[in-house]
């Protein structure tokens, strides 16, 4: 991996940047589009969001279309996948009784939305236990199943987790809530730029991604999907000027031209857009710089460095390679104070990883993007078995 590429990002050179995952890095050429967005819209403000947003929006969003597998109407900006999701979950007609069936593996942010649906409703979440380690698919699907009752009106889940970075097969148990009538909604909040998506072809009926993770677009970008039969369900966190009394009405046009699925989302009162805008330059970026090359580099060195620090400590990782997220791995060290090593990794060792305890595991998330090399990870090594005895677990546990 080049070099190079590292000088096409802003990141502080005295910091191993290891934590892509968390709130992504966007390259210089990227964030100068940003910014000349951002300057074109100060110098004119009335012309920039008062007469020409609804066109300027419409560019980026036809073409994340064409990239996510979607249709243009079927999809809507919002700054960031919780937001999205808490539209859907806001949103939904649920009553006492209803459970949201989902897994142990997920957000604690959308964990927090749902237990707040649950209080205003009287609904009840459900949750089931993802066998581990994940080695076949129907370990998954046949868990989901059987948590699915009559009462289950909302499946929930991540497509890629953000605790322990495992990549669910979503197909099969998308079909058959459908099959059951219970609406699918999707937490894919790392999944764009990060794996091939079709939305349409997955099926689900709300999905929602970040833009600014492994897409690589600014902060403040990512979107809501939502197929054409489930769209009328929605109702916007912000009523604004894309509201019409008329929007639920069959074939309503929104107040801007679009579908009040757009319109409605879209138009939340006065925001700098520039992220959004910012979408094609993104992936004009990523093919520019032949990023399916960059990934797989990426990807190998994320398993590499996984697999070093397994035979190091004997602990198993939480999935095979088929369920693991390509570029970002959440891998096994020995039990520890989380917080501290945490700290101690970035004030002594200046490397940025996130450290912590999920469930009766102590996880560090390495996440391998474009700009790293085979020396940080060298250096993460070293810096994890000075402080938490990485090969001494290991011969703890040929003794045992």
């Amino acid at each position: 991996m080049s070099d190079n590429l590292a000088s096409q990002f802003l990141l502080r050179e005295d910091v191993t940047f290891l934590n892509h995952g968390s709130f992504g890095a966007c390259p210089r050429p990227v964030f100068e589009t940003y910014q000349a967005f951002q300057l074109e819209l100060e110098r004119e403000p009335v012309d920039f969001l008062g007469r020409r947003l609804t066109d300027t929006m419409r560019e980026p969003r036809h073409v994340l279309a064409a990239e996510v597998g979607s249709g243009p109407e079927d999809l809507v900006g919002v700054i960031n996948a919780t937001t999205g999701l808490n539209i859907v979950a806001h949103s939904l007609p649920l009553q006492a009784g209803d459970e949201i069936l989902t897994t142990d593996h997920e957000y604690s942010a959308l964990e927090k939305t749902w237990a707040q649906v649950c209080r205003r409703t009287g609904a009840e979440v459900k949750v089931v236990k993802v066998p581990l380690p994940l080695e076949e698919e129907s370990q998954f699907v046949d868990t989901i199943l059987a948590g699915m009752t009559e009462r289950t009106r909302v499946l929930f889940l991540s497509h890629i987790t953000s605790p322990t970075a495992l990549l669910f097969p979503l197909e099969a148990v998308i079909a058959e809530a459908r099959r059951r009538n219970i609406w699918t909604v999707i937490d894919g909040a790392h999944t764009p730029g990060h794996i091939d998506l079709d939305l349409d072809a997955l099926g689900a009926d709300f999905y929602a991604g970040n833009c600014h993770k492994w897409m690589m677009a600014p902060k403040g970008s990512a979107f809501l999907h939502a197929r054409p039969e489930v769209q009328g369900l929605l109702t916007p966190l912000v009523i604004s000027h894309g509201w019409t009394e008329q929007s639920k009405q069959p074939g309503a046009k929104g107040a801007f031209g679009n579908s009040p699925f757009i319109d409605e989302i879209e138009v939340q009162g006065t925001r700098d857009p520039a992220a959004w805008l910012t979408i094609p330059s993104a992936l004009a970026f990523r093919r520019e710089n032949d990023w399916r090359s960059v990934a797989r580099r990426c990807s190998e060195l994320a398993e590499e460095t996984l697999e070093r620090v397994v035979e190091r400590t004997g602990l198993a990782p939480l999935g095979s390679s088929a369920f693991r997220a390509p570029q970002m791995v959440a891998i096994p060290i020995p039990p520890c104070d989380a917080p501290a090593i945490h700290k101690t990794l970035f004030e002594k060792h200046r490397i940025e990883i996130p450290v912590f305890k999920w469930q009766d595991r102590h996880i560090a998330r390495l996440s391998v993007q474009g700009y790293n090399v085979r020396g940080q990870m060298d250096s993460l090594i070293a810096a994890l078995d000075e402080l938490v005895g990485l090969s001494d677990q290991a011969a703890s546990a040929a003794t045992a």
